[in-house]
């Protein structure tokens, strides 16, 4: 199953990830976690080489294939388009 808002449901689109672009955040949201210094503040410490460089993606696609259904605030759906459309019809594509 997966969950999602009505605002995350994109009826428009037929392929994910080809449509879908994926956000890329700062890299230092992974480089860095919140912890306590050498000298006991409570600090970001960098927890890679300093010269490590990460990719940080804020939103990612989920293949079909691992869709079971899905949860929404108006029940839950088959993941396929004739269910989607059947309970999402209202919605403008």
């Amino acid at each position: 199953m997966g969950y999602g808002n009505l605002a995350h449901l994109y009826l428009a689109v037929s392929d994910g990830l080809k449509e879908i672009p994926i956000e890329e955040r700062n890299q230092d949201e992974v480089r860095y976690v919140i912890g306590k210094s050498a000298a006991g503040a409570i600090e970001p410490v960098l927890i890679c080489p300093e010269t490590t460089q990460a990719v940080n993606h804020g939103f990612d696609v989920t293949p079909a294939r691992l869709v079971t259904g899905l949860i929404t605030e108006r029940g839950i759906c088959a993941p396929n388009e004739a269910a989607i459309l059947a309970m999402f019809g209202d919605l403008e594509k």
